[in-house]
């Protein structure tokens, strides 16, 4: 794609071998495009796909070189491509595990970027330095959202360097099958963020009578109350009234130790970087998602980590993983948990399944095929290093995958239970979300979303789209500005008070 805007071309094409392209901007029917030899047939969005030559019923649709479906019937130069004549088909996909494996070109340690961090007293780096309260049960979630309300800025104005005081409030804990996949998940889920580095102090909170008892949680996790970590039961502390009181009380004992702390410069290599795409468009997978992607490589370059997640969205471009995996095994557990959700969700009508939100049909992406093949560019060109089960600590360096939905806050919510300190979230719809304790910086794929929204982004890859710079620009203004998130410049997201709602748990199991 050109980066010379006197010849920018009202289409995109993509691959020499595709039989689509995609509209810059909105073309109008009978517009004549002499560069690509087309009339146009019809009215057609931006981002959507016209057309490149005739494709004849049943033949594969390709974009990016990549199988995203067949023609429903005949469909002539020029036509629009779209849900009313593009199917869903499946196709054999060799995974050809280890084939694309290429040696990481690391910086050296010395030259490696730094950030401003936050050191633990156990060597861990943090980005942002929250108190957090967790409900082992949707019971005590009122409770613990009454203690984090207690602390306004106002009261927390003679502690600078504590960012907040959050409630991790959620819905489940006692209605539940325990023994369970979906009882370890949420266990382990709450440990993630018990052990958080980002959190200066934790306070669980539960009712008492829940399956997930606050005592075995903690025996089950491993963790280790003491001056960081404390916990109450409301029916041995004296309800809700005498449960708040004596919470505030115990965070306002954190307070001074949980404030000792000063940012100094550290490795870029203790980045860890939820990738996160929602309200995705036809642009999605030209600007941000491949910019991101672009990012990950000199991240991972630097000794740091990027997870890619959402397992739905890999769906149909699996290959694309499988053949960069270090190992057989690697890969071949990649494939074990496309098949886990093949099972989970037969005989539902879900985005595995191809029906991808209103949303990203709106912005030109027909199917899940579609959207996968921009998802999947968020994880860069390095070799996939671990696959990781939802909310399962991430133990190694380099780019990794974390099974989780595709749904963005439980997505998200497993990646900082893993330990991600930042979210990196694209965008082409322009979706309104934040995280915490580890902040989300958020990427428009076009300008016109970007200016629309500008209040909610942070960083407009539309200027890929629009001539100004190339991907691997793109993917450097990311990289620093992910360093000055990490060293505590303020996200939008966090300027409009988003993240103390989306801690969702993944939810997998019966509720009885």
């Amino acid at each position: 794609m050109t980066t010379d805007k006197q010849t920018i071309s009202p289409l995109i094409s993509l691959h020499a071998n595709d039989n689509v392209l995609v509209a810059r901007a909105p073309i109008a029917l009978g517009q004549e495009l002499p560069e690509f030899g087309l009339r146009m047939r019809a009215q057609v969005p931006a981002g959507h796909k016209i057309a490149a030559r005739r494709i004849a019923a049943g033949e594969p649709v390709r974009k990016y070189d990549t199988v995203i479906g067949a023609a429903m019937r005949d469909i002539e130069a020029g036509e629009h491509v779209h849900t009313h004549n593009l199917e869903l088909i499946d196709f054999d996909r060799d995974p050809g595990f280890c084939e694309d494996v290429r040696p990481v070109d690391y910086v050296p340690e010395a030259e490696r970027a730094t950030f401003m961090g936050i050191v633990r007293p156990d060597g861990r780096v943090a980005t942002r330095n929250f108190i957090g309260l967790i409900s082992s049960v949707n019971c005590s979630a009122t409770a613990i959202h009454h203690i984090a309300a207690h602390f306004t800025p106002e009261r927390l104005a003679p502690y600078p360097n504590i960012d907040g005081v959050v409630a991790f409030a959620q819905t489940s804990g006692c209605g539940m099958s325990s023994p369970s996949e979906h009882f370890d998940v949420l266990r382990r889920t709450i440990a993630g963020y018990a052990r958080h580095p980002n959190l200066g102090g934790v306070l669980i909170v539960g009712l008492g009578c829940e399956r997930n008892q606050v005592a075995d949680l903690v025996a089950s996790q491993g963790l280790t109350l003491g001056s960081h970590v404390k916990t109450f039961v409301m029916q041995d502390t004296g309800g809700t009234r005498a449960t708040i009181a004596a919470g505030i009380a115990a965070i306002e004992a954190m307070l001074p130790s949980a404030n000792d702390v000063k940012r100094q410069p550290v490795s870029a290599a203790h980045l860890k970087i939820g990738l996160e795409c929602g309200g995705s468009d036809g642009f999605s997978g030209i600007t941000a998602n491949p910019a991101l992607g672009a990012a990950m490589d000199i991240l991972v370059r630097h000794g740091g980590t990027a997870i890619l997640s959402e397992t739905p969205e890999i769906h149909g471009v699996e290959y694309m993983l499988t053949r960069r995996a270090i190992s057989a095994e690697v890969g071949q557990k990649l494939l074990d948990r496309l098949a886990w959700w093949e099972e989970y969700t037969r005989g539902h009508n879900g985005q595995f399944n191809g029906v991808v939100g209103p949303g990203n049909q709106a912005g030109g992406l027909a199917n899940i095929f579609e959207k996968s093949l921009g998802s999947a560019m968020k994880g860069g060109t390095t070799p996939l290093q671990a696959v990781y089960e939802y909310a399962e600590p991430i133990d190694k360096a380099g780019f990794v995958f974390m099974d989780s939905p595709g749904y963005d806050p439980v997505a998200a919510t497993g990646q900082i239970a893993s330990g991600a300190n930042l979210i990196c979230f694209t965008t082409g719809r322009g979706s309104m979300f934040g995280s915490k304790p580890a902040p989300t910086i958020k990427l428009a794929s076009n300008t016109p979303m970007f200016t629309r929204l500008e209040e909610d982004m942070d960083i407009n890859c539309g200027a890929v789209l629009d001539g100004e710079v190339d991907v691997q620009q793109m993917g450097q203004r990311i990289f620093e500005r992910i360093l000055d998130a990490a060293s505590g410049k303020k996200t939008k997201s966090e300027e409009l008070g988003l993240g103390n709602h989306e801690f969702v748990p993944w939810h997998m199991g019966i509720v009885s």
